[in-house]
């Protein structure tokens, strides 16, 4: 079978690799792909924010399924016009991926269905904001109601800078567009944790948990990114509340979207908060995380194909996954100056030598192939990912590829895993 991947990151990389290796794959499919893919996948040009092209591109290849990997195109209802015209599509529609397209819908959806979350107000103009801010105590927390590639969430340490911030969301001063709606919310104390599920629309199934690491500085410092890095291991939920979560957020979640007409189908993302008073949800992605989706995968032993195909046809309750024991973990090369400006088309070298060490994965996010050479062309360029029997080793081994590598300006934390190991910097 043909599959075809919308995406062009890290986690449209790891979902390609994971695809290729199922024995019912003849054909992997890319678009628009980076450097990566394109050494092991046929990469087809497409604008992800051109709905009819995307349309077009499916008709065009007529694949067995189409995996849809980042945010924008659920927004714009790919899953729905693929649909339509007979195509088989993993993915939930534009109405259910609402549940991470808006934070405002998702907040409401929440306390709807009596979801644990934080306290929060949704905004619509600065009035209502400080009216809001008045109810909190700083830090407070004010959110982008739009996609915001992860970085529409500021912490604010006074309700000035609260204030403030609303006031460049709203005008698009900080983010380059404007918000329509802003979610004031309390500041959560906690470990985060990282909970996807698989969903057939009445079923759920977990994916083993991982803990991202959002802030572009050591020790959790500095503006949030995309994800900076990420490690996977059975330690971080025990199995009593793994089955808490499932039952208490994942499953209600679930059931709710089916019960106000907009089933769930594809990944359920819970972003979770682990507070003193128990797990809060701190978001929703209705896709697969990045770099969470590196970490998981090389983990998976059972076929990928497989379960994304029973959750397209509604019988996910009867695909067991499989899981190694161990850990694992993913270490982000970025380009220097990201999250802000910075340059591409810097040549990359190691490659090759990474790659070679034992357990290692080099999934590429921002890389373009251009006459056999490998360039830099996004913010985050690499996630170099091992799998190990320990954390530890996962890390060294992780690190270890990391060192092969080199491009001018690259940078890359140096403390992945510090929460769960209370460990130096690697030097």
């Amino acid at each position: 079978m043909k599959v075809l991947i919308l995406g062009s990151g890290g986690r449209e990389h790891a979902l390609a690799w994971a695809i290729a290796r199922s024995p019912r794959v003849t054909e992997v499919v890319c678009a628009p792909g980076n450097g990566g893919m394109a050494q092991t996948a046929r990469c087809l040009p497409v604008d992800l924010k051109d709905l009819d092209a995307m349309v077009r591109l499916a008709e065009t290849e007529r694949p067995a399924l189409t995996v849809v990997g980042p945010e924008l195109p659920l927004s714009l209802g790919v899953v729905d016009a693929l649909r339509e015209r007979g195509l088989r599509v993993f993915g939930p529609t534009r109405a259910a991926a609402m549940l991470e397209s808006s934070k405002g819908f998702a907040k409401q959806f929440l306390e709807r269905h009596h979801i644990p979350t934080a306290n929060y107000a949704v905004c619509t103009n600065l009035v209502e904001v400080e009216k809001a801010i008045d109810i909190f105590h700083p830090p407070i927390v004010v959110k982008a109601d739009g996609l915001f590639a992860g970085k529409g969430v500021i912490i604010c340490p006074s309700r000035q800078t609260a204030t403030e911030a609303a006031q460049g969301l709203f005008s698009g001063t900080l983010l380059g567009e404007a918000a329509s709606q802003v979610v004031v919310e309390e500041f959560l104390e906690g470990d985060e944790v990282s909970f996807l599920c698989l969903s057939d629309g009445v079923h759920v199934a977990p994916l083993v948990p991982a803990q991202d690491h959002k802030r572009i500085g050591e020790g959790d410092t500095g503006p949030n990114t995309g994800g900076m890095g990420v490690y996977s291991t059975d330690a971080l939920l025990d199995p009593a509340m793994t089955e808490w979560i499932l039952r208490h957020i994942a499953a209600p979640t679930v059931t709710g979207m089916a019960a106000e007409g907009t089933p769930f189908t594809g990944v359920l993302y819970c972003g979770l908060m682990m507070t003193a008073r128990g797990p809060q949800v701190l978001e929703f992605n209705a896709r697969f995380g990045d770099p969470e989706t590196q970490a998981i995968l090389v983990r998976l032993e059972s076929d990928l194909v497989d379960a994304l195909e029973a959750c397209v046809d509604g019988r996910l309750a009867e695909t067991p996954l499989r899981w190694s024991a161990g850990a694992s973990a993913c270490v982000v090369a970025s380009s220097g100056g990201y999250p802000g400006n910075y340059a591409t088309g810097l040549p990359i070298s190691g490659l090759a030598a990474a790659a070679h060490v034992p357990g290692v994965e080099v999934f590429h996010a921002g890389t373009a192939l251009k006459n056999g050479q490998m360039l830099t062309a996004g913010g985050r360029v690499l996630g170099v990912t091992a799998a190990a029997d320990s954390l530890a080793e996962a890390l060294d081994r992780a690190y270890q590829a990391m060192a092969e590598i080199a491009f001018e300006g690259m940078y890359y934390r140096r403390d992945i895993g510090h929460r769960a190991l209370k460990q130096k910097p690697v030097s």
